[in-house]
């Protein structure tokens, strides 16, 4: 029995590694947001400064491994093995937590979800016991630790009003003050302002990074024989005081001598400021709970003592962490930066959330966001009115976005947000979590930075009418998840408990293997999802300005829609005739994509005509009707692959073997119709075009002869309405498919006829693998 406990620790130690690797995918959002949507310095650039940050944090981080020894439970209350069980719970429920978060990209807190895992587990674990001494239910709250969790309740809730209200005043008092020419000002308002943000940002690092670790508690003659954790604490002002005027001096020299960017320099050491605090903070949500249980089981095993009665008081002493632990997790925390696709999903979702201008917005508005949006409108003009217009009119001005000269075909290029607003989101979250950390108020490093770049956005008018229901939405879902964590992580670590309390090592190596099941099926999931991002017939939004452009471009979309628009028909004719649910299940979500996708193109309409030039205005009414009749195609599949998903997964009856062979023959002739199709766009062959049109008949000429077969079935011997409502509707559907169709290929072949010569058409590049 002895042997299952070191190989828990073993299994413990390769789930602190998976879980480093998921934890610094889900947190790297805290310190990486602000100088990659400003693109103020390289991406490499961003990494490196980012990689030594994390490892200076892990390396000092020892002093922070109480939370998972005694911060949650009492120690004392448990025996060797329930603590064992406790530790093994939490991590299987972490690492699968934390990787769901990850595959949605959605940020939330580490710090909560093994808050809550422990404080779940431990509640469980007590119960047991509890119950197998016969005991009284309410003698729980001596086991745990329960005002630990009202912190974090309420750490929440601070952090999502504080850092939004405060990010937002201060953001907007910077841009009024710099505007968006802020390279433009005098010498001395960068440096002031360099000098307040250099100030917080490093006293940010003193106070979360060094505050608490081992090096903190060292005292030297400099400070009067105080240790620097004493220092930090009784000489606040004095710091700051000093640090102001010494780094506004230092601002003004790198300013004004060494001609140097301040803005930048405020980012990158911000960026490395924020990876210092969580490598040496949060590191303990990673490899606390594994680490404690080292030391649990090393004491335990030379005790001699059995682990039902073994008890474990050692874990309220204070015990530090070997520096060798600490030095591999900060290289896997580093790895894992460099390598994980999974931490820049989750990155883009705060990117584009703050972004100026137009995103592709990923979460769909509701009504709780429309009735914000609709309720600070109200009050936005309320405000107005009452503002006088010389005072509205100069901050209009000062919000004034400068129009930057850019190539047309570079404007996707330009940064999510400008410096300005990425120095306020470093210095604002410094501030406040330095604040936090100095009266021990309990705010998460993914809350603040989170909120701060909300609160930012907002005031920065990041957030227009276009897009501001959608944005709203997307910071309420994230604020819902970060709940949810709690919930979850709650009742999840308690379940499993449960399991390996009851079912011991059985249980512990069938949740293990799961586990393992979860997070290889979320990887291959992601991965695959990644691919078809990147698939080759993935639609693109027309980026060209001349008439030659967006007639080229267009072919490759028309013969993607094609390509795919015959195997969603086939696959349709397909499930039908086999009674296949599984493939018309999957058939309906394909034509959604591709729906979904021409509605994109749609909804770029309004760029694409400001990018044309002067002289191919022309090829906006093309380019508006290549897109209707793909619209039209796409309506007609929609509803093909809905009423024969619809058919089948009501258990109607089969259609009949005349039905489903005819159904055949027309795919048959539709599939070589779009397959001649794609081939005639892809090889930009228009004199195929031309032969497809002038043989369009015959294939209406088959739908037609089908139609009236039916009726005369109809007439004679089918028995089933749903059956004949589903054949007329399919063939009436692919009817107007054709139709739509056809008209593309005219409108394509009007526009090289009349646009440009065949010649000039013919010897456009044809895009290859």
């Amino acid at each position: 029995m002895d042997n299952i406990y070191l190989l828990m620790i073993i299994a413990l130690a390769v789930l602190a590694i998976a879980d480093l690797v998921v934890g610094v995918s889900n947190d790297a959002v805290n310190f990486l947001n602000s100088a990659i949507g400003s693109k103020a310095i390289s991406f490499r650039t961003i990494m490196i400064v980012a990689s030594i940050g994390i490892a200076c944090g892990a390396i000092f981080s020892s002093g922070m491994m109480e939370v998972a020894r005694k911060g949650i439970f009492n120690p004392g209350m448990f025996n060797f093995e329930q603590i064992m069980f406790i530790f093994m719970a939490v991590m299987i429920t972490d690492i699968l937590l934390l990787d769901f978060f990850n595959t949605l990209g959605m940020p939330t807190s580490t710090t909560v979800s093994i808050v809550f895992e422990l404080l779940g587990a431990s509640v469980a674990m007590a119960l047991v016991a509890i119950g197998a001494d016969g005991g009284n239910f309410g003698d729980v709250v001596n086991y745990i630790n329960t005002s630990k969790a009202l912190q974090i309740i309420s750490g929440i809730l601070l952090s999502v009003v504080v850092a939004f209200s405060i990010g937002a005043i201060v953001q907007w008092i910077s841009r009024l003050l710099l505007s968006y020419d802020f390279e433009k000002k005098a010498k001395w308002v960068g440096a002031i302002f360099g000098g307040i943000a250099l100030t917080s940002i490093v006293y940010f690092i003193l106070m979360k990074g060094i505050k608490g670790t081992a090096i903190a508690g060292e005292s030297f003659d400099i400070i009067g024989g105080a240790t620097i954790k004493d220092f930090l604490e009784n000489q606040v002002y004095f710091i700051i005081a000093v640090s102001l005027v010494l780094w506004s001096i230092i601002s003004y020299i790198l300013i004004a001598f060494v001609k140097t960017n301040i803005y930048k320099l405020i980012i990158g050491v911000g960026t490395f400021a924020l990876a210092l605090a969580f490598a040496g903070n949060d590191l303990v949500n990673f490899i606390g709970v594994p680490i404690a249980a080292y030391q649990s089981f090393d004491a335990w095993s030379a005790s001699g003592i059995a682990a039902t009665e073994f008890s474990m008081d050692v874990l309220a002493k204070k015990v530090p962490t070997p520096t060798f632990l600490l030095f591999i997790s900060g290289m896997v925390m580093v790895v894992t930066l460099w390598f994980s696709k999974k931490a820049r999903y989750v990155a883009e979702t705060e990117i584009n959330l703050s972004r100026e201008g137009e995103a592709r917005e990923r979460f769909n508005p509701n009504f709780l966001s429309r009735g914000l949006v609709r309720f600070t409108i109200f009050m936005s003009r309320g405000l107005s009115s009452i503002i006088p217009a010389g005072v509205k009119a100069n901050m209009d001005e000062k919000f004034k976005k400068p129009v930057i000269a850019l190539p047309k075909n570079k404007t996707h290029e330009l940064p999510a947000f400008d410096m300005v607003r990425a120095a306020v989101n470093l210095m604002v979250a410094g501030i406040l979590i330095s604040i936090a950390t100095s009266y021990k108020l309990p705010l998460s490093t993914t809350y603040v930075t989170f909120m701060v770049a909300m609160g930012t956005s907002l005031a920065d008018r990041a957030w227009g009418s276009e897009s501001a229901v959608y944005r709203v939405a997307g910071v309420l879902n994230v604020i819902g998840g970060w709940f949810m964590t709690a919930i979850v992580a709650f009742i999840a670590a308690g379940t499993i408990l449960v399991l390996i309390n009851f079912g011991k090592g059985a249980a512990i190596a069938i949740l293990l293997f799961a586990a393992i099941l979860l997070l290889a099926r979320n990887y291959i999931a992601h991965k695959r999802k990644s691919k078809e991002i990147k698939a080759e017939d993935q639609l693109q939004q027309a980026e060209s300005s001349s008439v030659q452009g967006v007639i080229h471009e267009s072919a490759d979309n028309i013969s993607a829609v094609v390509n795919r628009g015959n195997k969603i028909l086939t696959n349709a004719m397909k499930g039908l005739a086999r009674q296949d649910l599984p493939l018309l299940k999957k058939n309906k979500k394909n034509i959604v994509k591709l729906s979904n996708e021409i509605d994109d193109l749609r909804d770029n309409i309004f760029y694409f005509i400001k990018n044309l030039d002067e002289s191919s205005i022309g090829a906006s009414n093309f380019y508006i009707n290549v897109l209707s009749y793909l619209q039209d195609m796409t309506q007609s599949l929609e509803y093909i692959s809905k009423v024969s998903h619809k058919h089948v997964n009501n258990n109607h009856k089969k259609l009949t073997f005349s039905q489903i062979k005819e159904l055949k023959e027309v795919d048959d002739a539709l599939e070589n119709l779009l397959n001649r199709t794609k081939e005639a766009f892809d090889s930009r062959s228009f004199e195929q075009i031309g032969d497809i049109l002038n043989n369009k008949q015959a294939v209406f000429e088959m739908v037609k002869q089908k139609i009236q077969k039916q009726v005369e079935r109809t007439r004679t011997e089918e028995s089933s309405p749903k059956n004949t409502t589903l054949y007329f509707g399919l063939l009436l559907e692919i009817k107007d498919l054709i139709t739509a169709m056809m008209n593309l290929l005219q409108e394509y072949h009007n526009a090289h006829d009349s646009s440009v010569a065949p010649a000039t058409i013919e010897s456009l590049p044809v895009e290859k693998e």
